[in-house]
């Protein structure tokens, strides 16, 4: 369902970002600036002869538009927390295998390290901070349409913070 004040805060905000008027706004439409102030209020929704135009003039799509700015996510399919854990232990064994000096685990390590503002190695050495990367592994397959088990969750997580992190992230992207 279409939710009208959000659709018309997007429509603002993207129309603010462009230092577009209201007025210059419904102009290039062919409608009011009172028409476009009723979107942005959200107290009505633009005619959809118009939305591809509104969609191009603000450079977004009609469905973006439409959502609110909310994204659409796909489910892609179900992933438990053994398979984000031999990941992460993928990245330590790489070092094992290739050398930690090698070329390839260093720009591996270092673009994690950097990306995430943080330092990789260490959770090899700490079950804690290798939680924390778990639960980061977790949340970010999440965001992209992914399921996981919340009983999953809870059996495989040691430490209660980053299980209850990951368990609020589940609550808020998980597909049903």
């Amino acid at each position: 369902m279409t939710d009208n004040i959000k659709v018309g805060k997007m429509i603002a905000l993207l129309r603010s970002q462009k230092g577009i008027t209201q007025a210059e706004l419904g102009e290039r439409l062919g409608v009011s600036f009172q028409a476009v102030s009723k979107w942005e209020r959200g107290e009505t929704l633009p005619d959809v002869s118009l939305l591809t135009d509104l969609a191009d003039v603000l450079e977004t799509t009609v469905d973006f538009l439409l959502r609110g700015g909310e994204t659409n996510v796909t489910f892609k399919g179900k992933i438990s927390v053994a398979d984000m854990i031999e990941g992460i232990n993928c990245l330590k064994n790489m070092g094992i295998l290739l050398g930690k000096e090698n070329i390839i685990y260093r720009h591996a390590i270092d673009g994690i390290n950097q990306g995430m503002n943080t330092d990789i190695e260490a959770a090899f050495q700490d079950d804690f901070i290798f939680e924390a990367f778990v639960a980061e592994a977790i949340i970010q397959k999440l965001k992209a349409g992914y399921f996981v088990d919340t009983t999953d969750v809870k059996r495989n997580f040691k430490h209660e913070h980053f299980r209850n992190i990951a368990l609020d992230r589940v609550g808020k992207y998980n597909i049903k």
